[in-house]
């Protein structure tokens, strides 16, 4: 199993406008061969004081977002990105000031998961 992990630094502002996108989406990953599940994860900046264990609010507009989706293997991820529902699913891009700067896309290997015991 795998998990892939989008992060995107969402500019102040349009916070909103990029969470509608997420709601209104098409679904068509969800049929994907080897798709297992679909998060968004909205930041939460916070800052720790390590003298007093408090832990306070960040700064605004910092963080990332990350969408994670799950698979059954690398290549049915790989298959997804290739497919005509990938491209029909990403036609409708934001316009680029919604973004702080360049998404980071990052594949983790699942080695581990209390949710799936064969791995354990």
């Amino acid at each position: 199993m795998i998990c892939v992990t989008n992060r995107i630094p969402v500019a102040e502002g349009y916070e909103i406008d990029f969470e509608d996108r997420f709601r209104k989406r098409v679904h068509l990953v969800d049929q994907a061969k080897g798709f297992i599940r679909n998060e968004v994860h909205r930041p939460r900046p916070m800052e720790l004081d390590h003298q007093t264990g408090e832990w306070t609010s960040g700064p605004v507009g910092t963080g990332y977002y990350e969408v994670k989706t799950w698979w059954e293997s690398f290549d049915d991820f790989v298959a997804w990105t290739t497919s005509p529902s990938f491209a029909e699913a990403h036609r409708n891009r934001a316009p680029k000031e919604m973004f702080r700067g360049p998404n980071e896309l990052m594949i983790h290997e699942v080695f581990l998961s209390t949710d799936h015991p064969e791995t354990l």
